[in-house]
């Protein structure tokens, strides 16, 4: 396992999260650089911070950097010059998890995608940098190669688009087929590491990969769920996280509109989180929701691992994410799968309010065809 220094917020919630993403990506930290702020103009850190750093860095001497916000390309180049190691910023770190956890053909061409993204504008820097006669390093390539590096970033970025373009359109004959048989789609969502897969794994009775680490799915699984007798398809999706730059939100578009599409959203809330990250995570889930043009009827909030809470914190909980008084809002415990069968009726009356009709076939064979994963 490489080691790293990690430099993040002076912030409990977001220490454990840096930390958690670090993990995920096989880097052990052994070292944290706790900061009230990491947007300084050359460094992202103060000089101070800086000096401290180098120090640490001498006598530790990790494999790799790791700095917790998003670095312009010209304070990664300053950094990684002064620290002569590699620095690695929170987008480049989630990319790495990102490629390690694609499975799916497509989700490969999406993380390619999103990667090739992050190169482009690093290209741009050196662009600049070797304008003003500078050495451009990052990866060692000399001033004339870089625009054809650049270009040759975006023939393959549009190669991967239209790959991209035509897995959206057999989402769209999937998506059109269940429609016309009359099938209703249930969507999992919310923060990564939030218990979603497990929900998926106690209603579908799958044995789906899952893990404390974050983004265990990358690939939308779908699957038949039966509510009193009647079938329906549930799909498991990719986790949310806070700061994940709008370019690998569109990355991943082709697997995130299925929500748009959906019938029913169950947006999974970790309610053990403390309240801090309970808000941060909350508020990131409604955006990215909110972004992607979901409708916000179509949402029932699932508190999950209600077993480790007393119902006082619970209730407490639910008062100060301004819940209280919506009639879509369920605990469960993914876990040990209580609530879920109250989970399954919540779904059907929200799916009925919406003019239901029953499918014209219960035949998981004609299930499947619709289903394309």
């Amino acid at each position: 396992m490489n080691s790293t220094i990690l430099i993040t917020y002076d912030q409990e919630d977001a220490i454990n999260e840096a930390k958690g993403l670090c993990e995920a990506a096989g880097y052990q930290v052994v070292h944290i650089l706790k900061q009230n702020f990491l947007q300084k103009p050359k460094y992202g850190i103060s000089g101070g911070a800086l000096e401290q750093l180098e120090e640490i860095a001498g006598k530790l001497r990790p494999d790799v950097i790791i700095f917790d916000e998003i670095l312009k390309p010209s304070q990664n180049y300053n950094l990684a010059t002064v620290l002569h190691r590699e620095v690695l910023d929170r987008e480049g770190l989630i990319l790495e998890i990102f490629e390690s956890r694609a499975s799916s053909a497509e989700s490969k061409l999406q993380v390619k995608l999103a990667q090739l993204r992050y190169e482009m504008a690093r290209a741009k820097e050196k662009v600049r940098l070797a304008n003003m006669g500078e050495q451009p390093g990052f990866m060692g390539i000399g001033k004339f190669e870089v625009d054809v590096y650049y270009n040759d970033i975006k023939h393959r970025m549009q190669t991967i688009r239209s790959k991209l373009e035509k897995a959206g359109k057999q989402r769209e004959l999937h998506r059109q087929g269940r429609k016309r048989m009359g099938f209703k789609t249930i969507s999992l969502a919310g923060y990564t590491s939030a218990g979603k897969t497990t929900l998926f794994n106690k209603t579908t009775g799958e044995t789906k990969g899952q893990s404390k680490e974050l983004f265990t799915t990358l690939t939308t699984t779908t699957r038949r769920v039966m509510i009193d007798q009647e079938p329906f398809l549930i799909a498991d999706t990719v986790g949310f996280i806070s700061k994940l730059p709008a370019y690998m939100i569109d990355a991943f578009k082709s697997t995130l509109e299925e929500l748009k599409h959906t019938d029913v959203i169950i947006l999974v809330i970790d309610i053990n989180d403390s309240i801090s990250e309970l808000k941060k995570k909350f508020s990131s889930c409604m955006r990215t929701l909110n972004e992607l043009g979901v409708e916000q009827n179509k949402i029932i909030y699932a508190l999950n691992k209600l077993d480790l809470l007393k119902n006082e914190e619970i209730e407490r909980k639910i008062e100060y994410l301004n819940l209280t008084e919506n009639k879509k809002l369920i605990s469960v415990s993914a876990k040990t799968g209580k609530n879920i069968t109250q989970l399954k009726e919540l779904i059907k009356e929200t799916i009925e309010s919406q003019n239901y009709h029953k499918p014209r076939s219960n035949s998981w064979e004609e299930v499947n065809k619709t289903i394309g994963n």
